[in-house]
C-alpha cells in the first residue's frame, strides 16, 4: 500500500466530516487505512461514494434532471398547437361544399295501357269492399218481413248490432276492440211462430283476427253442433231443449257461425217447434258460398 493513496483517503474523509461518524478518529490515518485494506478498496477510493462504502454507509446520489425533456415536450405542445391552427386557417380558406339538390328528377310516367284490374273471383276485396248487402243470402219465396227490424234498410250501426246481443253494453266495448268496421243483416218470417235473422259482419283486422275470434266465441251450452261443410272451423247448432218461461210459448233456437276473410257470418232461427239441423245446416251453407 502506497502512502500517497491513504493521504487521499483522509482528505476526502475529512471533507466528508467522518467526526460524527462513531468508532473514528478525526485525523487518524490509519483507521482509514485499516478499512481501506481489510475492504479491498485501495485502488477504488476516488469519490464520496466510495468513501460511504468505506464507512459501511452507502451515499445516493441525486441525479439532474437536465433540461431536454421539458424542451421536448414543450416543443411536441406547441407543434400540436400550430398544427390545428394551420389546419383551421386551410379550411377556412376554402370554398364551401356544395350540397347536393334536394329536388329530384322527374320520372317519366310509363305509357300504355295498364294492367287490368283482378277481378272478383281473383281479387275477394272487390267483392267484400262493396255494396256488403248483395253478399247476403235471397230471402225464400213467401217470405214476410218481421214486425221490428234491426238496422236501416238492412245496414247495422255498431250500436244497432250490440242491441241484437245478450250484454248489449258489454258487447259494445268488445266490437270496438274487435275493430268493427261494419254489418248487414236480412229478417223473415215463414209461418206464425218462426223467425229467421241472418247477418254478415265485418272488421278492420289491422291488429288482431275480429272476424275468427267472433265467430268462435259464441254461447252454445246446452246445444249440440255440426261442422259446416266448406269451412275450417264453422259450426251449426240446434238446442236439445226449448226456453221456457211461465206465460210464454216454448222456444227453440238454431245458430251457425262461421267467418271468411274479414267477415263474420252467424244464422239465428228461433220457432216454438222443434228446428231441424237440416234447416240450419242448408241456410249456413248457402250463406257461406255466396262468401
Amino acid at each position: 500500500m502506497e502512502v500517497p493513496e491513504v493521504a487521499e483517503v483522509a482528505e476526502v474523509a475529512e471533507a466528508a466530516d467522518v467526526s460524527e461518524r462513531p468508532g473514528v478518529v478525526p485525523g487518524d490515518g490509519s483507521g482509514a487505512v485499516g478499512a481501506v485494506g481489510d475492504a479491498g478498496l485501495a485502488g477504488a477510493v476516488d469519490d464520496v461514494g466510495a468513501v460511504g462504502a468505506v464507512f459501511g454507509e452507502p451515499v445516493t446520489r441525486v441525479r439532474r434532471r437536465g433540461r431536454a425533456a421539458l424542451l421536448i415536450a414543450t416543443a411536441a405542445v406547441l407543434g400540436l398547437v400550430a398544427g390545428t391552427c394551420a389546419g383551421y386557417l386551410v379550411q377556412a380558406d376554402r370554398e364551401p361544399t356544395k350540397l347536393p339538390s334536394l329536388s329530384q328528377p322527374v320520372i317519366a310516367q310509363a305509357k300504355g295501357a295498364g294492367p287490368e284490374p283482378l277481378s272478383a273471383a281473383q281479387d275477394r276485396r272487390v267483392k267484400t269492399d262493396g255494396d256488403l248487402r248483395k253478399l247476403l243470402i235471397k230471402r225464400p219465396k213467401g217470405a214476410r218481413d218481421v214486425d221490428y227490424p234491426a238496422g236501416q234498410d238492412g245496414w247495422l250501426s255498431l250500436g244497432d248490432y250490440a242491441d241484437q246481443l245478450k250484454n248489449a253494453d258489454q258487447e259494445f266495448g268488445d266490437l270496438v276492440s274487435a275493430e268493427f268496421r261494419r254489418a248487414v243483416s236480412t229478417e223473415w218470417r215463414m209461418g206464425n211462430t218462426d223467425s229467421v235473422a241472418v247477418r254478415l259482419v265485418q272488421y278492420r283486422q289491422e291488429e288482431n283476427l275480429g272476424a275468427a275470434e267472433r265467430a268462435g266465441n259464441w254461447n252454445v251450452d246446452g246445444a249440440s253442433g255440426r261442422p259446416i261443410p266448406g269451412t275450417s272451423d264453422g259450426m251449426a247448432y240446434v238446442t236439445d231443449k226449448p226456453d221456457t218461461k211461465p206465460g210464454y210459448l216454448p222456444l227453440y233456437t238454431a245458430q251457425a257461425h262461421a267467418w271468411r276473410g274479414d267477415i263474420a257470418m252467424e244464422i239465428w232461427i228461433y220457432d216454438t217447434k222443434p228446428i231441424s239441423k237440416a234447416k240450419i245446416m242448408d241456410l249456413a251453407k248457402r250463406q257461406m258460398e255466396r262468401l
